[in-house]
């Protein structure tokens, strides 16, 4: 646990929690914690039971805002897109008057990006905090985005050029994927929402307006997502009509060489037969001259299915 008073945006050290349960003249206190630590925090800062039991869950938590008397419990989630693969953490947040507490079960990175900004920008007060957290979180969805957006673009390329059977395993495991963010990017949107529009005592009344821009955000992702749904089936049809294309040129090519070979295969089906009177049986270079007869004819064949552009 990591207890940081925030003034101006410039970070100083707390030894003793004890000391944030004071509010300070100016500023605030920032409380990086880890679920461990609830057990510490929560009859410091009178936490809900129902709020710190949501944070000790292994499972995954849907994106929320419960009000409560003294601070409110907001959870969001942080995306990551490692190896082809999304990840999705949840960021538990305790606001209070002069203070905010970050609870997580992993390292989430926006709150590590989050410093240099809340420097930048001289953060002075808990609300401000948050919205440059959730504004932070937003973004990188964004990010998120334009990567799987150009792995859909590099997956439809590699398909329309060269077919495989792993082609349709990653289409299953990207939609997969996109379905599963789609469903945290509803409520996660609602809670953005909350802060925007609902009355709340906790958050500056300009301050608001500014949650406003992060909500239009929110909704330009969700629809980004449905854009990549949507793409990902396009991208199912593309493998299918690719394979048949695939099946349909191999049985073309099949046909033909079928094709070319009947005429050679009548010709050695008659001089297979157990008969003496058969034109050209005794003649010395019968067997040459049939031969080439049969070359002449296969590659004539060929020629004119490649003019017909059947090969």
């Amino acid at each position: 646990m990591k207890i940081r008073y925030v003034y101006n945006g410039k970070f100083t050290m707390v030894e003793e929690v004890e000391q944030a349960q004071q509010a300070p003249p100016e500023g605030f206190y920032w409380i990086d914690a880890d679920v461990e630590d609830l057990t510490v925090l929560q009859p410091l800062f009178g936490m809900h039971d129902l709020a710190v039991e949501d944070c000790l869950n292994d499972e995954e938590q849907r994106p929320k805002i419960e009000i409560y008397e003294n601070h409110y419990f907001i959870v969001i989630d942080s995306i990551r897109f490692d190896n082809e693969e999304i990840f999705l953490r949840s960021l538990n947040i305790f606001l209070g008057r002069h203070y905010i507490i970050t609870v997580t079960h992993q390292k989430i990175n926006e709150l590590r990006s989050l410093k240099p900004i809340l420097w930048e920008q001289e953060v002075n007060r808990p609300d401000q905090f948050l919205y440059y957290l959730v504004d932070l979180v937003v973004d990188n969805y964004f990010l998120v985005g334009d990567r799987i957006d150009s792995r859909i673009e590099t997956l439809e390329e590699d398909i329309l050029m060269h077919t495989k059977k792993s082609h349709l395993n990653e289409i299953i495991g990207l939609r997969g994927e996109i379905l599963w963010v789609k469903k945290v990017l509803g409520p996660q949107r609602e809670v953005i929402f909350t802060l925007n529009k609902k009355e709340l005592k906790l958050i500056d009344e300009q301050l608001q307006k500014y949650f406003r821009d992060v909500y239009e955000n929110a909704l330009k992702i969700s629809e980004s997502f449905d854009t990549y749904r949507d793409l990902m089936g396009n991208l199912r049809e593309a493998y299918q009509s690719s394979l048949s294309s695939r099946a349909n040129e191999i049985m073309r090519v099949f046909t033909a060489i079928t094709t070319i070979f009947m005429p050679l295969t009548f010709i050695t089906g008659i001089y297979g037969m157990n008969f003496d009177d058969i034109p050209g049986l005794h003649f010395k270079l019968g067997a040459y001259i049939l031969l080439g007869i049969m070359i002449v004819l296969g590659f004539s064949m060929f020629i004119i299915f490649r003019k017909k552009e059947w090969l």
